[in-house]
């Protein structure tokens, strides 16, 4: 007497794993990226009447905000793995969102001499790094990614061969890694240029050669260099 066994297909990205959130960091930073882009257009059209298209974005090459991928990423990983009522979703989304943002702020300046937003003219603004409405606003995108893009975009993901998205997956983390490394690395470079080292590396001349602050300012337009005092 044969037993039937019913063999389950294998899913790609099955589950909270790698793979999948690498997916939602992606998914995040394109839409971050394109939000930024699209907000800033309607906000210079309200002011001087005019359309402008900006680019906003973390890294040189290609429509991609690091900052909203890895928001998406935390927001998933702490609020999605269990169920919550929509009211702590929020509350906690708030929190997270907020200080992601005052962290990446901090970051940023003490790192790379650089901001890439002041909110020190904004009501309920903490120490010109956030504010507690764009809180409130995190909290609101965290409840509508966590029940709703999420679910949606996980059903997407395990769609996929497994075998085109293990490879494909492969790839974009190979071209994100190149991406950020001469980006930030660029970045770096600008700083210590604006404070009078010379490059002594090859390293250096590279970056001062292909990247100097005329190509970086039109991928970082928002992005002002505070200068540091010796």
């Amino acid at each position: 007497m044969t037993k039937d066994v019913t063999e389950t297909k294998p899913k790609f990205a099955q589950g909270m794993c790698f793979y999948k959130l690498f997916w939602i960091f992606l998914f995040g930073c394109i839409f971050g990226a394109y939000y930024e882009q699209i907000l800033n257009m309607f906000i210079h059209y309200n002011y001087h009447h005019e359309l402008v298209w900006q680019l906003r974005r973390g890294v040189i090459y290609g429509p991609i905000s690091p900052i909203y991928g890895m928001g998406a990423v935390l927001l998933i990983w702490v609020l999605g793995r269990k169920k919550r009522p929509d009211w702590q979703i929020i509350f906690l989304g708030a929190l997270l969102g907020g200080g992601f943002e005052y962290l990446i702020s901090f970051l940023q300046e003490t790192f790379l001499g650089t901001v890439s937003w002041d909110y020190t003219n904004e009501f309920l603004n903490i120490n010109g790094r956030t504010t507690i409405p764009f809180a409130f606003v995190w909290g609101l995108l965290a409840l509508v990614l966590v029940k709703i893009l999420y679910p949606n975009i996980s059903k997407v993901i395990e769609a996929l061969p497994v075998k085109f998205g293990t490879i494909l997956t492969r790839i974009l983390i190979v071209l994100l890694v190149l991406d950020f490394t001469i980006s930030w690395g660029a970045l770096f470079r600008q700083i210590l240029r604006h404070n009078g080292y010379p490059a002594v590396t090859f390293v250096g001349e590279f970056f001062d050669t292909y990247y100097p602050d005329e190509v970086l300012k039109e991928s970082y337009t928002n992005m002002k260099v505070i200068e540091v005092k010796k």
